[in-house]
């Protein structure tokens, strides 16, 4: 992966030009790339003079509560006039780890309201806007957290890489990669990774702060979703889980406790997609997850108004449950007659 030089010239210029207000902003729902990339960035920023806010639209799962300066996050929903104020105030936008300012959802309209500041683009999705000065848009980097990293070597140099660095980044790129079981897994990644751990991070450490800190009613809303929840559809190719706001109080849900759910099912030998459905007050939310060749970018895309990457993507559904599962029922047997399930 090689970030375009004409835009790391563009960014140095910018950033050369004596402390700036930034704000570094990543997408609803935030996950440990989203937390993890800005958190690092931040820091290199801030090590350079600048003053540095990091903002996301709502709160980040629990499982990352222990991860460094997480404190210093500001949530849009709990604080919006500090949030607000800091958006308005700054020099500099940058983008992390998402493609649109839609994905923002409620804070969208106060980025978009600022329409005086820089707005830098860093993600690794498919098909981002044309809402930004800059972008380093690279859909084969396996996440955003290794694109942090490619930028801090090519403006700073690696040694600038603090431990603390170290851990968020590989927050990111351990979670986006499910473990390194993912696609983008090149040469480059791993030579990123070990010149994290050189920095003394602990990867035992790390992998059980993250996967192994949920509740136990995160354990049986698992049991439950897997047990009575799954379905097997297009004569066992396909699998959906779908929960509704009463099942997960029911489980004592928390922000984060269905992460992973959607990937169980490709553990089956003959599923080729899984969806899940999570009702959220007047929406359900749908995670897509494939392998191979199967294309559940196109797939949220034509059915579903989202998004993401070629085996990770997700949308909205505004009507309700039963007519959600239904419409995904008969958007399988289209994508499937198109050809695009194998």
């Amino acid at each position: 992966m090689t970030l375009q030089k004409e835009n790391i010239e563009k960014l140095r210029a910018l950033l050369a030009e004596g402390p700036r207000r930034i704000v570094i902003v990543s997408h609803t729902n935030p996950d440990g790339d989203a937390i993890g990339s800005s958190l690092a960035w931040a820091e290199m920023l801030e090590a350079e003079g600048h003053s540095v806010t990091c903002i996301v639209p709502n709160r980040y799962p629990y499982f990352l509560n222990w991860m460094p300066r997480i404190r210093e996050v500001v949530i849009f929903k709990d604080r919006p006039e500090e949030a607000t104020r800091a958006v308005a105030e700054a020099e500099l936008l940058f983008c992390l780890d998402f493609n649109a300012l839609s994905r923002l959802e409620i804070l969208s309209d106060t980025i978009a309201a600022n329409t005086s500041a820089h707005r830098i683009l860093v993600d690794h999705h498919l098909a981002p806007a044309e809402d930004f000065e800059i972008a380093f848009s690279h859909p084969e980097a396996s996440s955003t957290c290794f694109l942090v990293y490619a930028l801090v070597e090519a403006l700073y140099g690696t040694d600038r890489i603090t431990r603390t660095m170290a851990e968020l980044l590989y927050v990111g790129i351990m979670t986006d990669t499910g473990n390194f079981a993912y696609a983008g897994l090149t040469p480059e990644l791993f030579r990123a990774v070990a010149l994290l751990v050189e920095r003394g991070i602990s990867i035992p450490d790390i992998h059980n702060n993250v996967y192994n800190a949920y509740t136990a009613g995160r354990a049986r809303l698992f049991g439950y979703a897997i047990n009575r929840k799954m379905e097997l559809l297009h004569k066992g190719r396909v699998a959906c889980i779908s929960l509704k706001e009463e099942e997960l109080r029911r489980f004592y849900f928390q922000q984060g406790d269905s992460e992973g759910f959607v990937n169980y099912p490709l553990t089956i030998k003959k599923v080729k997609m899984s969806a899940m459905f999570l009702e959220h007050n007047d929406f359900i939310r749908i995670s897509l997850r494939s392998r191979g060749a199967v294309d559940v970018n196109l797939f949220a895309r034509t059915y579903f108004d989202g998004g993401g990457h070629k085996n990770a993507a997700g949308g909205k559904s505004f009507l309700s449950m039963e007519q959600t599962l239904a419409r995904y029922a008969e958007a399988v047997e289209e994508f499937a007659a198109a050809g695009h399930l194998g």
